[in-house]
């Protein structure tokens, strides 16, 4: 998930930034990123759920080796990541509630949202 993406959402909740955006001469201000997850038992029942499910890598190994990249370098950047599992069971149901189709851009919504909602709780 993009800082830019949970920029975007925020914006469009209208909820405040916590943080104002740095300008490129900054340094580096550490987020939250929330990074879509997914367990090895549910791989190949999402991949078949989502509209875009042939997008994603053919194998849960491909995909896990990719992700906890993108989490390793978020964190070596100082941001702190919480990993978003997407569940079979209540994925669609959500998605449904939403008007939204099951793809890439309803899971990083569902990300988002479980970010913000993490965020306030602390």
């Amino acid at each position: 998930m993009s800082q830019r993406k949970f920029r975007r959402a925020q914006q469009k909740s209208g909820k405040p930034q916590s943080q104002p955006q740095p300008s490129p001469s900054t340094t580096h201000q550490p987020s939250v990123q929330a990074l879509v997850w997914y367990k090895e038992e549910h791989w190949l029942t999402l991949k078949e759920m989502f509209v875009d499910g042939d997008m994603l890598p053919a194998s849960f190994d491909d995909w896990l080796t990719r992700a906890e990249k993108m989490k390793k370098d978020a964190e070596a950047a100082g941001d702190a990541v919480i990993k978003v599992f997407i569940d079979p069971e209540t994925f669609p149901g959500w998605c449904e509630s939403k008007g939204l189709p099951m793809d890439s851009e309803a899971r990083s919504q569902l990300a988002i949202e479980v970010a913000q909602a993490q965020s306030f709780s602390v």
